[in-house]
C-alpha cells in the first residue's frame, strides 16, 4: 500500500492552512486535507530555540503526486524553509483507499 502517502506541512495561520488545503483538494492533488490547530511547535532556527503557534495540514494522496504536491505547497507557503514531508500509508481500509484513489489525479 505504499502507493498512498500522508503529506504534512505547517503554517502560522489558519487562513494559510485553509489556502493550502483548498489548493490541494481543488487541484485533485489530495483527496482530503485535515487542518489541525493551533498547535505549539518547538524548534531550532538560525541557532536559537523557538516556539511558535502553528497549524498542521495533513494531506492524503498518492506517492506519485508528491512532486506536484510539494511544488504547489511551495508556491504559496510563506516560510523560508517549509516542512513538507510525506509518510507512507502502510495499511488502510479498502473502502477509504478506494475513495482516495478516485478523488486524486490518476497515474
Amino acid at each position: 500500500m505504499s502507493e498512498y502517502i500522508q503529506v504534512a506541512t505547517t503554517v502560522s495561520t489558519e487562513k494559510e492552512a485553509r489556502a493550502i488545503a483548498s489548493l490541494l483538494v481543488e487541484q485533485r492533488l489530495a483527496a482530503c486535507v485535515q487542518v489541525i490547530g493551533p498547535i505549539t511547535s518547538h524548534y531550532r532556527w538560525q541557532g536559537k530555540i523557538e516556539t511558535a503557534k502553528e497549524y498542521l495540514c495533513l494531506a492524503k494522496s498518492r506517492a506519485a503526486l508528491f512532486p506536484e504536491i510539494e511544488a504547489a505547497i511551495k508556491a504559496i507557503h510563506p516560510y523560508e524553509i517549509a516542512e513538507i514531508i510525506a509518510l507512507p500509508v502502510i495499511a488502510g481500509s479498502k473502502e477509504y483507499l478506494g475513495w482516495l484513489a478516485a478523488e486524486v489525479r490518476g497515474a
